[in-house]
């Protein structure tokens, strides 16, 4: 088999109504398409629980636990984001962040959310729970950086997910520290900004994902929902536009996977 195995979606919803009875289904697609696993995300605390629940019915899954700023208005358990984060199944924290682009819940509520979130993390690295953390950062970069920057969690354990923004946006973020993950938003048209982006992170900071049931990329633009299965061409857009052999870049992401997630 190529070495495309091992590449793995870091970013998935499979616990959204869309993958319903056919989680397992979905999972063997992306392995026979040469996609290994997948990483299914929390949005908030009780989805976490759910997260955690799907990835032990599934050796190639595993899941996170965090509140996406757009749940930020949810009740939030954070004994419960504690408990699924204990898991060996867990294997970071989030998504987390801010969104700008959307009017609700207003900003102060996602910031009141993030800053308790970030303690919360805070507190449990202190205490030897280190987990890496996913960000999601929309149309937020100048006001989210500072403030991850304030905590006491290592830069390079951060992640931006889903990255649509200018070549501004990816300076700031690696001159941060983190990493930064590319969806099927990169094999679009009108992407450009993005795909000139895409042209300057190092090799070793780079992910892939789906962010699945969202975002199908190129030339599956119109399947609803998009699948784990179909990151593999997330990472051969990338290679095109970095000119790069394929199987090189795909050993690639799958190394900075296993090293920044432990699988």
């Amino acid at each position: 088999m190529s070495e495309s195995v091992d590449l793995i979606d870091t970013h998935c919803h499979l616990t959204f109504p869309e993958f319903a009875g056919r989680v397992g289904r979905t999972l063997a697609d992306a392995a026979s398409g040469g996609v290994r696993g997948a990483l299914t995300v929390s949005t908030s605390t009780s989805n976490a629980r759910d997260c955690l629940a799907l990835a032990k019915e599934h050796p190639t899954l595993w899941c996170s636990a965090g509140v996406h700023p757009l749940y930020s208005d949810e009740p939030c358990d954070w004994r419960a984001l504690s408990e699924v984060g204990h898991d060996p199944k867990c294997v970071a924290w989030g998504e987390l962040g801010l969104d700008c682009f959307h009017t609700k819940p207003l900003l102060e509520q996602q910031l009141t959310i993030l800053e308790a979130q970030l303690a919360q993390l805070e507190s449990l690295h202190a205490a030897g729970l280190r987990k890496p953390v996913i960000i999601h950062c929309r149309d937020a970069f100048d006001r989210l950086i500072p403030i991850l920057a304030s905590s006491s969690l290592p830069p390079t354990g951060f992640v931006f997910h889903c990255f649509t923004g200018d070549s501004t946006d990816m300076r700031a973020l690696l001159d941060f520290g983190a990493m930064v993950s590319f969806t099927g938003v990169l094999t679009y048209k009108n992407a450009k900004v993005t795909q000139d982006a895409a042209l300057l992170p190092p090799l070793d900071r780079i992910m892939v994902e789906t962010d699945a049931p969202f975002l199908s990329p190129e030339p599956h633009r119109t399947q609803r929902p998009n699948e784990p299965r179909l990151v593999t061409h997330v990472a051969d857009k990338l290679a095109d536009l970095r000119a790069r052999e394929r199987t090189m870049r795909r050993s690639q992401l799958a190394a900075n996977c296993k090293r920044f997630f432990g699988i």
